[in-house]
């Protein structure tokens, strides 16, 4: 399922959203500009590797340098290819601008960090021992989609299915689209706990992780003046 859009109209122009984005595209394409060496040894000092914060002596024996624990922070800013950022800020996109709506942009800018580093915590105690560099936005995003689930449950969400190679255009709700989403995410974790640590894939647990903590921590984020001043 892709998301196109939502049929869920902003009162304010997604200002911080929009930057968001814009900070993601600049950093993607300092990676991408790289020599081949030096953008593996950017995504290990910037993207979160567990191991490396649960075993300094490991770490430094491989000769990463200190400030581990700021990876949580800058790993939510890296991308490992193209089509991963574009799926990423496509979602964003089509879900923050009404979040942002409800919060304001800096409580929104401020909330997104929290959540990315809630998702980094959460994929960090499901895999202590991992030396896989972890990156993207999707644990932030997670959060975003978690704080829409609760505020626009019946919104509707235009949903790309592809079904045996034909395309299917569906109206979904958002109750409907994000309640199967994050079912995927929690069976693929469950299923992912079975296997290697040490095997690069999605970060499921950290998806789950932002996407819970998104929903129970929204609250804390809302504008009271944004709310009076809408009726929704």
């Amino acid at each position: 399922m892709i998301p196109l859009r939502d049929i869920n109209r902003h009162h304010h122009p997604p200002v911080m959203l929009w930057l968001i984005i814009a900070v993601n595209v600049v950093v993607f394409l300092f990676q991408v500009m790289l020599p081949e060496v030096a953008h593996e040894q950017f995504v290990h000092v910037f993207g979160m590797v567990p191991r490396r914060v649960s075993d300094p002596e490991w770490a430094l024996a491989r000769g990463y340098p200190a400030g581990a624990s700021l990876s949580f922070f800058t790993s939510m800013f890296l991308h490992g290819g193209l089509l991963h950022l574009v799926f990423n800020m496509w979602t964003l996109a089509v879900f923050g601008d009404n979040v942002e709506d409800r919060m304001g942009p800096v409580r929104f800018l401020v909330f997104y960090i929290v959540c990315g580093l809630a998702a980094g915590l959460a994929h960090f105690v499901s895999a202590p021992a991992s030396r896989i560099p972890t990156v993207g936005a999707s644990g932030a995003i997670s959060g975003v989609l978690g704080a829409y689930w609760v505020l626009f449950p019946r919104a509707r969400v235009i949903t790309f299915i592809p079904v045996f190679f034909i395309p299917y255009l569906v109206e979904l709700p958002a109750v409907v689209f994000l309640g199967l989403w994050i079912f995927m995410q929690v069976l693929s974790g469950f299923v992912s706990l079975g296997g290697p640590s040490d095997v690069g894939g999605v970060a499921w647990w950290a998806h789950i992780g932002g996407f819970i903590f998104g929903m129970a921590a929204y609250p804390l984020f809302l504008s009271r003046r944004r709310m009076r001043a809408v009726r929704w």
